[in-house]
């Protein structure tokens, strides 16, 4: 299950970390965890990260390499992705084994029905519930399954691909 800073963010700030972290195993890349930590000072107490408490929960922090990087800017060069997503479909698409990836990122999802990775896109939303996750807040339109459909739905019309 990989992450994206936008997800890990969400599910911090629902208080649903501990309970995803618990039912899923949770990977993401360093660019992500670095991010979560970025802007820190700037966010409502309920979105700041513990950086020991999110690094010592993660299955896997991965390293991505620049060769990681060119392949993925070769693979898709008109899409702009940010730092983090960017360095986690890097890493995706070197990963030979079954994954899926949580993050609302537009650019992010684009990439994801491009390439034909479409069902392997999940919502925060789909997470929480296969932990039977209550969460203590109401998770913001872009985490939801409803929004994830719609969107995907728009960018298979938008790339000319077949639902």
């Amino acid at each position: 299950m990989l992450l994206d800073t936008n997800a890990i963010i969400e599910a911090w700030r629902v208080n649903g970390w501990k309970a995803l972290a618990g039912g899923h195993t949770l990977e993401t890349v360093e660019t992500v965890v670095m991010e979560t930590h970025t802007g820190f000072q700037r966010r409502r107490r309920e979105q700041q990260i513990d950086q020991a408490v999110l690094k010592g929960s993660l299955r896997v922090v991965h390293a991505v390499s620049d060769i990681q990087r060119a392949e993925l800017a070769l693979t898709v060069p008109d899409i702009a992705l940010d730092p983090g997503e960017r360095d986690l479909w890097a890493h995706a698409l070197g990963r030979r084994d079954a994954w899926v990836l949580c993050g609302p990122d537009k650019a992010s999802l684009r990439v994801g029905v491009r390439l034909g990775f479409r069902e392997q896109l999940v919502s925060l939303e789909a997470l929480a519930e296969t932990v039977g996750l209550r969460l203590t807040g109401k998770l913001r339109e872009q985490f939801t399954t409803r929004w994830l459909s719609t969107a995907l739905s728009a960018m298979v019309v938008a790339e000319g691909r077949n639902p």
